[in-house]
């Protein structure tokens, strides 16, 4: 490490001078430098150059910005957030129950919904994913807003960049999968149901002929039950008769599903993909009124091809460019069995920047925005003591640990209600 010294226009890197040991939690670096008070506007001024040449990274499809990305994840793989404690460090939360991705913790009348880093397929975790539960929350987060004019959703606030805090309500113990082609390497994917020689799914019947990356007639819905094990396809039908939604609240839930996935489906050729299927999550609040939860068009939640090079490589008879974790559920499948395998290999690194690039790449496609990486550097300063006479200041410098911004973020918000 190194000491900072100079005037403010003449900023220089000394030696470090002093380097006391810091605790594990934050990681902090005690420095002592040779800067005057007058110095410290430089400093800051001199961070926030830094810290945007790091995160203003706009949308691209040259090769330096995917390289940038990958090299923000490749520094990163130590510092995902893979699992949070809320419930030990904010005030207020009453219990927390562990998603294969969320970990939801009960505020009273309202949820708070961390998006962690965990990679999950084939139900169970399989590594995690740098950015992966920023880019998650954030790309809900837009499309929520863009969606009102289909149906409500729970969202009340997002206090932090991997949180949601969203009002509480009954949630439909079924997910309603929308698709429009036949693909998929999941036990309940449409193409793997479909090879086995099944041709009447979730009261749809499939004609004879089709081949795996197809497009279908017609958009489709494939409910399966929610399980915190194992998701089971069910038919409309099914869904009635085992009383899991009254006959009213299945047409309602399924009309908003397919009116959120065309104009997902819309969106996204807008911008060069193709929405292939998705899933959604309903909830019905204390008034009666059918509320969107959880997540919405994520590449997590759905599934995205790049458009304009879809067709030549289906007449090829070569999987569609992916915006999503199919090419890492295809790589564990390759080299493993992930459903019945009870240790799985590691993923390999290279291969999960990439999954943390195409994450950001579809956030910044969709929402024609950039994405804010986390700064991996010094965050922020704290002035930590200064020696009476001495003419000098000591500094505490320090990257703030994520689930510290996240209690103190989720600590703030819970406060104002």
């Amino acid at each position: 490490m190194a000491a900072l010294t100079g005037s403010p226009s003449t900023l220089q890197i000394l030696p470090k001078k002093t380097l006391l040991v810091p605790s594990t939690r934050s990681r902090c670096l005690f420095m002592t430098s040779l800067l005057r008070p007058s110095s410290i506007s430089a400093l800051t001024s001199m961070q926030k150059k830094s810290s945007s040449k790091v995160v203003a990274l706009l949308l691209s499809e040259n090769d330096s910005h995917r390289g940038d990305v990958l090299h923000a994840a490749s520094s990163m793989l130590s510092n995902c957030l893979s699992e949070t404690h809320l419930d030990q460090t904010v005030r207020g939360l009453l219990s927390k129950s562990r998603g294969k991705v969320r970990d939801v913790y009960d505020a009273g009348d309202h949820l708070v919904l961390v998006t962690t880093d965990r990679q999950s397929a084939f139900d169970r975790v399989l590594a995690s994913i740098p950015f992966k539960g920023q880019v998650l929350n954030e790309t809900s987060l837009w499309w929520f807003n863009k969606t009102q004019h289909i149906t409500p959703n729970a969202l009340v606030s997002a206090p932090d960049r991997n949180v949601t805090i969203a009002k509480k309500c009954s949630v439909f113990p079924v997910e309603f999968v929308v698709r429009r082609y036949i693909t998929g390497s999941t036990d309940t994917s449409l193409w793997t149901v479909y090879a086995e020689g099944i041709r009447n799914y979730c009261g749809n019947s499939l004609p004879e002929g089709l081949v795996k990356n197809e497009k279908l007639s017609a958009n489709i819905l494939t409910p399966t039950t929610k399980s915190a094990d194992h998701d089971v396809p069910v038919s409309p039908d099914e869904i009635l008769q085992l009383g899991l939604m009254t006959k009213d609240e299945l047409d309602e839930v399924s009309n908003k599903a397919l009116a959120l996935f065309s104009y997902g489906q819309q969106v996204a050729l807008e911008n060069g993909l193709i929405l292939v299927d998705t899933k959604y999550e309903f909830g019905k609040a204390a008034d009666g009124t059918i509320m969107l939860v959880d997540e919405v068009h994520t590449p997590d939640s759905s599934r995205y091809w790049i458009a304009n090079s879809y067709q030549e490589r289906f007449n090829s008879g070569i999987e569609p460019e992916n915006v999503d974790k199919e090419f890492l559920r295809l790589w564990f499948k390759e080299h493993c069995n992930p459903y019945e395998d009870e240790v799985l290999p590691e993923a390999p690194k290279d291969l999960v920047c990439e999954l943390a690039w195409r994450y950001i790449f579809l956030f910044e496609t969709i929402t024609n925005s950039k994405f804010q990486l986390p700064v991996s550097e010094v965050a922020y300063y704290k002035l930590y003591f200064t020696p009476v006479g001495s003419g000098h200041i000591n500094f505490l410098l320090s990257q703030e640990p994520i689930h510290d911004r996240i209690t103190r973020n989720v600590s703030n918000a819970l406060s104002s209600f």
